[in-house]
């Protein structure tokens, strides 16, 4: 099974930046994004595939962007105008088989494994 470790979560003020990495210990193929705040249900924030096709939620589309580097097995998320609404814990997952489309649901088998989350909180 394929470990995932994110970094680079912090607080920020409202309009900031920050930026996350995750690295994987194995070759993946998808590799995505998901946040879940407080009370809330884990929901996609972006993803991408090996040759960085890329998929993205509509409440952070033109604000964040999301990259790869397959020689590092690893996945970026670059977050501008960080909004107070984007709190949140931020996890990393990846598939280990091609998949046509990003899957966007949490609970979808193909996602192998799981980071344990970097917090991302913006104060306004």
């Amino acid at each position: 099974q394929v470990q995932l470790v994110e970094s680079g979560g912090g607080l920020v003020q409202a309009g900031g930046s920050l930026s996350l990495s995750c690295t994987a210990s194995g070759r993946t193929f998808i590799m995505a994004w998901f946040r879940q705040a407080p009370g809330k249900e884990r929901e996609f924030v972006a993803g991408i595939t090996r040759s960085s096709a890329t998929r993205a939620a509509d409440s952070v589309k033109g604000r964040f962007t999301i990259s790869r580097d397959n020689a590092k097995n690893m996945v970026f998320l670059q977050m501008n105008s960080l909004k107070p609404e984007d709190t949140a814990v931020y996890y990393c997952t990846a598939t280990r088989v091609p998949w046509a489309v990003i899957p966007t649901n949490p609970g979808d088998s193909v996602f192998a494994s799981w980071g344990q989350g970097t917090q991302v909180t913006v104060s306004s």
